[in-house]
């Protein structure tokens, strides 16, 4: 009887250890860590000694999260993804370690502050996957490690090359408004007597709210200098911050206007993030109104609008932002 003898079986090659997974993972969320610190002082300290270079622009807010993406995904993984896990672990996990440890280094370093990382946060983690879905196409695509090497480069010089061409544009400004209200039981004139001139706001009076959580002063008192048009109201929140208030329009006990300017050379250098401060560059709050409608039962609706002047390079995002936190703001000052 004939014997037939088995081919020999090719050996399968080793699984990768665990350990060198890890390390990988570690080596991409580390350096898209790295480049976005590096791009971040790059553009703050270029845009410093006059160069076409700005954090508040689109090239920095939205191009360094692209980068950083593509760049921990290229990095973390040496071969075209094989697993719904790998996906998962380059499309997410890694970028995201990346995007948080870069806003916490940049908090820590006080190159932010808080209010600009919190604002930062919701575009920083989906860019950052989008860029990184970018660098699995490129990994699946190009096969030379020359090749992707190059990819690297491009895509880590990529808002630096864009930026420029941003810069030759002057950033739009738009004037949008914030309206507010609340029901009170309470007489018009009653009313009327508490927003004119708001009395020191004791301790046991405030209370929680998102826009204070995450730095902005809460309210204290607002001084009324005079009556009638050209009367001037002083509001001082905490930290130092004052609103000059000049009256210019008054309807007692229904209406009450005024133009508002942040007193910008007094407050403590370190209140508000340098993007975020009222009465600068970007941002600035001008007008204010109350009025007071009578429901005619014993009850009124106390409404509180203001009108701001927003001039980013991203409006169409910030604008949520800002309309939000005035918005919050208010409802506290109402309250």
């Amino acid at each position: 009887q004939m014997s037939v003898e088995k081919p020999p079986q090719l050996a399968k090659k080793p699984a990768k250890p665990p350990v060198a997974r890890r390390q990988l993972i570690i080596a991409g969320a580390l350096l898209g860590m790295i480049y976005g610190l590096v791009a971040r002082f790059a553009f703050g300290y270029f845009h410093h000694i006059g160069a076409k270079f700005e954090v508040m622009s689109q090239a920095f807010i939205l191009g360094v999260p692209l980068a950083l993406g593509f760049i921990s995904a290229l990095v973390s993984h040496k071969s075209p993804y094989q697993s719904v896990w790998n996906w998962l672990t380059g499309l997410v996990f890694v970028p995201f370690l990346s995007s948080i440890a870069l806003l916490t280094l940049a908090l820590l370093l006080a190159w932010e502050g808080a209010i600009c990382v919190i604002l930062w946060l919701p575009v920083v983690l989906p860019l950052s996957s989008i860029g990184a879905f970018l660098g699995i196409i490129c990994l699946k695509i190009v096969k030379s490690k020359r090749h992707r090497s190059y990819c690297i480069a491009v895509a880590a010089l990529f808002p630096f090359l864009i930026s420029p061409i941003e810069q030759l544009k002057t950033p739009y400004s738009e004037i949008r408004a914030v309206p507010t209200q609340i029901k009170i039981h309470a007489s018009a004139q009653t009313v009327w007597n508490q927003i004119k001139s708001v009395p020191l706001i004791s301790e046991k009076e405030q209370s929680f709210s998102f826009s204070h959580l995450i730095g902005f002063p809460r309210p204290l008192e607002a001084k009324l200098v005079g009556n009638g048009v050209g009367a001037v109201r002083y509001a001082t929140f905490e930290k130092g911050v004052l609103f000059v208030e000049t009256i210019n329009e008054w309807d007692e006990p229904h209406r009450l206007a005024f133009s508002i300017r942040a007193d910008t050379k007094n407050i403590p250098p370190k209140t508000f993030d340098e993007h975020v401060v009222i009465g600068g560059r970007y941002f600035d709050v001008l007008n204010g109104i109350y009025w007071i409608e009578d429901m005619g039962n014993g009850d009124v609706i106390l409404h509180l609008s203001s009108e701001q002047r927003l001039s980013t390079r991203f409006n169409f995002y910030s604008h949520y932002w800002t309309e939000y936190l005035m918005a919050d703001l208010q409802n506290y000052i109402l309250g």
